[in-house]
């Protein structure tokens, strides 16, 4: 995998997937599976993993949390980087950085701590976690007002820092007062738009942030990266044509469950076999699963 420092043109040069974790059928993590995910990104040009949400880090155990970063370390080729989250809760990510100084990746992101946490106290232990880690995090701001702006700033001008990951959803991403803020602040280009496609148009053009993550981009790496080089050379009409087109699958993992619908897109684009739900998550019905697997199909044949 990639051990390099992070730099804003590695950051622009790949869409930042956000996959799945795949699971065999007593909900292990799987290698096989996972490795598959991993060669059908690098296959369709992607070169940055992102383990967080979709992966479900959020509820990985202790216990297999080592194995999981060697496996992903493992499989990733040279030019790929990798990069694991840790917590949300404080303990949790203060255990873990043990496991993360074992390996050599260059980052990992803190899961956003919402419930019995505040704005000084967040910032305050993601201090604790970067210095003990030795490494710049990537930060994520999910909620709107999480971290004020100001605080962000400190982290990022202490060197805390080596990218934010901006997923604060929005019915109108055009008008985003607590981005503007941000990016006041913080340069573009270590800015990435979190939420996938739909909003990236709008983040990349009109507020300059460097790329966006996706994990739509699991199921047609190479539409997504079309879609990233057509805003980077300002073809918004081409970039807009594309995005309409990760849109169905999109609209099913808005109305469902982000999570549990890519998770199973995975698996229905026959892409890899993602296995069972992880509590605390629940499974889909036969109705949602039947409208999932029409627009992963639909989704991977136009990346052909």
């Amino acid at each position: 995998m990639w051990t390099a420092p992070i730099t804003s043109e590695k950051l622009a040069g790949s869409v930042i997937a956000v996959p799945p974790m795949a699971r065999d059928s007593n909900g292990n993590v799987c290698r096989k599976n996972n490795a598959a995910i991993i060669r059908y990104l690098e296959a369709g040009g992607i070169h940055i993993l992102l383990y967080g949400g979709n992966a479900v880090f959020y509820h990985i155990r202790l216990s297999e949390y080592e194995n999981t970063l060697a496996m992903l370390a493992e499989e990733a080729s040279a030019s790929t980087l990798v990069i694991p989250s840790v917590g949300p809760s404080y303990g949790m990510m203060m255990d873990q950085v043990e496991a993360l100084k074992r390996f050599n990746f260059p980052t990992a992101m803190v899961l956003p701590q919402k419930e019995i946490a505040d704005e000084q106290g967040i910032a305050t232990g993601i201090r604790h976690f970067a210095e003990a880690y030795g490494k710049p995090i990537v930060l994520y701001l999910k909620h709107d007002r999480w971290l004020n702006p100001s605080l962000v700033g400190k982290l990022v001008s202490d060197g805390l820092v080596s990218w934010i990951k901006y997923a604060v959803v929005l019915d109108d991403p055009q008008n985003d007062p607590y981005l503007r803020e941000v990016l006041d602040i913080v340069p573009g280009k270590m800015v990435v738009s979190g939420i996938g496609e739909q909003p990236a148009i709008i983040h990349m053009r009109d507020y300059g942030v460097v790329s966006y993550t996706s994990g739509c981009v699991c199921v047609a790496p190479k539409l997504s990266m079309a879609m990233l080089k057509s805003v980077q050379s300002g073809d918004y009409v081409h970039a807009e044509t594309l995005r309409k087109i990760f849109q169905p699958l999109e609209d099913l993992r808005n109305g469902i469950q982000p999570i549990r619908v890519l998770h199973y897109a995975v698996a229905a684009g026959e892409i890899a076999n993602t296995g069972p739900m992880q509590p605390l998550l629940g499974e889909l019905t036969h109705e949602q699963q039947h409208r999932i697997a029409d627009a992963a199909k639909a989704l991977r044949n136009s990346d052909h």
